[in-house]
């Protein structure tokens, strides 16, 4: 048995973490500039190359698009895909785990559903 915590995520994962959640609520659009890395390091108290590691997959993955002298800015389609992405990744890695402990703790999934 191992505990999981945010902390055992290396910090430019958890960057990548906030970053993407920015976009997928809407804090940032698709062609909506994106921070410095500068200044994105100075709001999350990281370091900027740290920060720049994070922007650059992203940038990797075409989910970031730079101008250069410019800045950096979110691709077009990058909120679906980004979302798309993390479903994937959320019901292939994330859900067993959440099944197995509702499954453990008898919760039924209607359960939830009435709750919210």
């Amino acid at each position: 048995m191992t505990l999981r915590s945010s902390h055992e995520k290396p910090v430019y994962v958890r960057l990548r973490d906030v970053i993407a959640d920015a976009i997928l609520a809407g804090r940032y659009g698709d062609g909506d500039p994106l921070p410095s890395v500068r200044a994105l390091a100075a709001e999350q108290g990281a370091n900027p190359l740290t920060v720049a590691k994070a922007y650059q997959g992203f940038q990797d993955e075409g989910f970031v698009v730079v101008k250069r002298g410019v800045g950096m800015f979110v691709a077009p389609g990058a909120q679906a895909r980004l979302r798309s992405v993390q479903r994937t990744d959320f019901i292939a890695n994330e859900w067993p785990s959440i099944r197995d402990r509702m499954a453990r703790l008898g919760i039924d999934p209607a359960e939830l559903f009435q709750r919210a």
